[in-house]
C-alpha cells in the first residue's frame, strides 16, 4: 500500500510520517506489511496465543496416555496370555469396566 494511502486511511497529518516510521521501525524493505493494533486486539492475540499453548499441552499429555495405555494394554495381554493384542482391541473396544 503507497505510503499516502495508508497516510489517509489512519489519519495522519505528516506526508513524510509513515515513511519515517518504516524507516525507523521496519528493517528497510518495503512489501512488508505493518499492522497497527489497538490494545485491545494485543490482548485478544495474547489470549489465542496462550489458549493455543494450553491446547498444545493438552494435546501432548493426551499422546502420552495414549501411549502409556498402549503399552499397559499390551503388557495386560502378555500376561494374560492374549497372542493377539490387535483382535483382543477389536473383541472388547466399547466394553464397560465392571
Amino acid at each position: 500500500m503507497p505510503y499516502e494511502q495508508v497516510r489517509r486511511k489512519y489519519g495522519i497529518r505528516g506526508s513524510a510520517t509513515v515513511q519515517k516510521w518504516v524507516r525507523k521501525y521496519g528493517n528497510g524493505t518495503r512489501g512488508e506489511r505493518i499492522r497497527v493494533e489497538t490494545p485491545e486486539e494485543i490482548n485478544q492475540t495474547e489470549q489465542l496465543k496462550r489458549r493455543v499453548r494450553a491446547l498444545e499441552r493438552a494435546l501432548a499429555d493426551a499422546n502420552i496416555d495414549l501411549v502409556l495405555e498402549r503399552a499397559y494394554t499390551k503388557l495386560a495381554c502378555e500376561r494374560a496370555g492374549i497372542q493377539d493384542v490387535e483382535g483382543f482391541k477389536k473383541k472388547h473396544r466399547g466394553a464397560q469396566l465392571t
